[in-house]
């Protein structure tokens, strides 16, 4: 009687304890997995990735803040200017670059605000990496804090807060220089506006891709 007795309890105590183990299964709670983020464009990232080997590191783009339509692409354009001419499309704030067999590199840009506009055919006579930026007389006049950045003073030291960014290509009609640039910029958010004070600018990652194709001397185009 005894041993039947003991089994007994023997069995109840277990199937008690596996009522507790399942409800304790029943009640714990299991977190969720981590959602899976999907990969950013291979593209985007080749394009406008970081540049850590430049001498001021640029930083990746984001992409929200540049729109598909003004993202660097190779199209087909027919025009009847010579390959290795610069386009500015004012109207569509966007520059080409003209290639041989119908092709064009375009860019997405940003454009001077309304009093600051240019437009006008000249030519690129030069073209610098990290440029020293030193705002003209007129600018000056206009903003009187900027005389300690005038050419008495040396201009801006490069960087990544200068306003003319990696690169700078600067445009001349003749021998005048217009105080005109196609320049970097790391305000991405300011591509497809027209807020310069004239200048044409791209984001930094597109003109150093522009800077690395246009020649000294190549035709520009603004209208």
């Amino acid at each position: 009687m005894k041993t039947v007795m003991t089994r007994r309890k023997m069995l109840a105590g277990s199937l008690s304890m596996a009522g507790l183990t399942l409800a304790g299964c029943t009640t714990r709670q299991v977190p969720l997995p981590e959602p899976v983020l999907p990969l950013a464009d291979p593209a985007f990232q080749l394009a406008y990735g970081p540049r850590p080997s430049e001498p001021f590191p640029v930083p990746a783009v984001d992409p929200a803040e540049l729109k598909p339509a003004f993202r660097r692409q190779r199209i087909s354009y027919l025009t009847g200017e010579a390959p290795g001419t610069v386009i500015v499309d004012t109207r569509n704030f966007y520059l080409y670059l003209v290639e041989p067999s119908g092709t064009a590199m375009r860019y997405g840009v940003g454009l001077g605000r309304q009093g600051f506009e240019w437009s006008g055919r000249a030519r690129i006579a030069w073209k610098r990496p990290w440029p020293t930026w030193t705002p003209p007389d007129e600018m000056i006049a206009r903003e009187p804090h900027l005389e300690k950045y005038s050419a008495r003073n040396g201009g801006m030291a490069p960087g990544l807060d200068n306003p003319l960014g990696a690169r700078a290509l600067y445009i001349f009609q003749g021998k005048v220089d217009t105080l005109y640039r196609l320049h970097g910029t790391a305000e991405t958010a300011s591509i497809g506006r027209a807020v310069s004070s004239g200048c044409v600018r791209l984001v930094n990652q597109d003109v150093i891709d522009l800077f690395d194709r246009v020649r000294p001397g190549a035709e520009i185009v603004v209208s």
